[in-house]
């Protein structure tokens, strides 16, 4: 894909991991529809890539895990923007916890309102947004290219039952996606990061995330260019399609 004038839509694009790419793509010329819940920061991200090279940008507002809004986005985005080519399914949320835990009154545990709002986002959003943007691509007879943010939590990480799951379902869906969405030459791949310096991350208790960078191989957590550079690679690259590539500096969850 060239990315220079190509309509490309980032979910969850109003910081961090989403933010980043967006300028990344663009530097090189993308058209872009950034969605996410934060008008205030989507209007900050959008005068940001206008800033940097972008020729135009559109923004909404929506609920990646309501059908309703999400059919309607993806319906409303080639009406502003001429086209669709290319997705980058980001949202995400945490709600970590362990399934079962012991405390001072006793065992507690993980709330099914923890695990259903993570899948809800970070599995159902991705399903959802996914087929919205193969519809309008096949209906546009447009190429596309659709790529998921998984994490190498998708193996199975201590105190993430929910995420670890949604992320291993969005991997997943990626090789699903890229049999069967080939015949109308849309590709999906998936990018699973390792720890990565972004505001989720700077959540994690200090100790923690020191102990944690100990163990990566190549001693640091992960900038957010970094991934963005893995995705234009995906988009620019014709032949790839239904893999999950590991940016974690060595780390094996």
């Amino acid at each position: 894909m060239d990315i220079n004038n190509s309509v490309i839509v980032i979910t969850g694009a109003a910081q961090g991991l989403g933010h980043t790419m967006a300028l990344n793509l663009a530097k090189k010329g993308a058209t872009l529809a950034l969605v996410d819940l934060d008008p205030q920061k989507l209007e900050l991200c959008q005068a940001d890539c206008l800033e940097n090279g972008s020729p135009k940008v559109a923004t909404y507002i929506c609920n990646v895990a309501d059908e309703a809004q999400v059919e309607a986005t993806f319906a409303q985005i080639p009406k502003d923007l001429g086209g669709l080519n290319g997705l980058i399914n980001n949202a995400g949320i945490l709600r970590d916890g362990l399934l079962i835990k012991q405390g001072e009154q006793g065992l507690k545990k993980m709330s099914l309102q923890n695990w259903q709002s993570v899948i809800d986002v970070n599995l159902t959003g991705v399903f959802l947004c996914g087929r919205e943007f193969a519809l309008q691509a096949i209906e546009h007879e447009q190429n596309g290219c659709i790529i998921n943010i998984s994490s190498i939590s998708r193996a199975g990480n201590m105190g993430q039952s929910n995420y670890s799951a949604a992320k291993a379902g969005v991997a997943s869906l990626s090789v699903a996606w890229a049999k069967e969405l080939a015949r109308y030459k849309i590709r999906a791949n998936s990018i699973a990061p390792g720890f990565i310096e972004t505001d989720m991350t700077a959540q994690i208790q200090p100790e923690v995330l020191d102990k944690i960078t100990k163990n990566i191989p190549l001693r640091r957590m992960g900038q957010p260019e970094e991934i963005a550079h893995s995705a234009v690679y995906l988009l620019e690259n014709e032949y790839m399609s239904g893999r999950v590539i590991e940016v974690d500096g060595g780390l094996r969850l």
